[in-house]
């Protein structure tokens, strides 16, 4: 597969900031466009931390992510950033109109044969493209934050999305070290998302309702469901749990347990109110203040560890 010969990133935020860290540490020339100028310049700094970051944790090696660094650029205008691009990422906020808006622009001044992506996380395709003539070569490649370092990566595409484009894309990403996920068809929020969502939701209810800290749901969660995700998933997990009769013992001994949580004892409300969101806040901020950056750099030496330890495990 031919790789790209440049790639444009259009928003310099934190996931703008992860993919072109991502792309730079692969050595591909990437050029970063914001039309707030002064966070794209600044974007830059963070882009060389991150890239160099991921030599230290092994992801990545000093000379490729040198040169690619040299290669980095900021882009003053649209038409600046997507000359000669293969590829362009959007990571603008998560607004349709917005997107719509950029994406039309893009399609304007974009090379004929440029792939087009959004780093959306919930947005239906169409409610992004709306705007756009060429559907072909348009469609979602949805990365989870810090993006340079979770591989999953959720493609999906349009309903006029070729075939061609979505091999294109896959490749471009199984080429930086991603596990591309290939969604049969657009659903709101996707597939990780909606799994994110709707744990989450319980992990809030739980803390509102003085069950549990803050700081032992995240060990709760991390170190319980979390750890066995890591290394089977949801499905496989339970598959595995009753030995050899398989998720058929499983449901046998345990779904009515199951069931019995789904009928009204787990979180159904569907809005987080203002009073809410102010005892989540603070309940977060007391449990972590003065430790975010701290916490930022533990959490991924935790995540590049578990990579490698799951790369070795497959690999032997």
């Amino acid at each position: 597969m031919t790789l790209p010969r440049k790639v444009a990133v259009i928003g310099a935020g934190e996931i703008g900031i992860g993919w072109a860290a991502l792309c730079a540490s692969a050595g591909w020339p990437v050029a970063m466009f914001d039309s707030n100028a002064g966070a794209a310049e600044r974007a830059l700094g963070e882009v060389a931390r991150r890239a160099r970051a991921l030599v230290a944790l092994e992801r990545a090696t000093q000379g490729m992510v040198e040169r690619g660094l040299l290669e980095l650029s900021q882009a003053h205008t649209l038409v600046e950033a997507v000359q000669d691009a293969d590829w362009i990422v959007e990571a603008i906020v998560e607004e349709p109109l917005a997107k719509q808006k950029l994406f039309a622009a893009l399609e304007q001044v974009a090379g004929p044969d440029a792939l087009l992506t959004s780093s959306s996380s919930s947005l239906m395709p169409i409610e992004i493209f709306g705007r756009c003539r060429r559907l072909d070569r348009c469609l979602v490649t949805h990365p989870l934050n810090p993006p340079e370092l979770i591989p999953v990566v959720e493609v999906v595409p349009e309903g006029r999305t070729t075939p061609a484009a979505m091999e294109r894309a896959m490749g471009y990403l199984r080429a930086l070290g991603r596990m591309p996920i290939r969604l049969r068809k657009p659903v709101p929020g996707y597939v990780v998302g909606r799994v994110a969502a709707a744990v989450w939701r319980e992990c809030i209810d739980l803390v509102l309702q003085g069950v549990i800290d803050v700081s032992d749901l995240d060990r709760a969660v991390s170190l319980g469901p979390g750890l066995g995700w890591a290394s089977a998933g949801p499905h496989l997990t339970y598959h595995l749990a009753a030995g050899d009769r398989g998720v058929t013992g499983f449901l046998q001994h345990l779904l009515a347990a199951f069931e019995r949580l789904w009928d009204g004892n787990l979180a159904g409300w569907r809005k987080l109110e203002p009073e809410q969101q102010r005892a989540l806040t603070q309940a977060i901020e007391r449990a972590y203040a003065g430790k975010v950056e701290m916490l930022r750099e533990a959490r991924d030496r935790r995540l590049s560890a578990i990579l490698r330890a799951l790369e070795l495990s497959r690999s032997t």
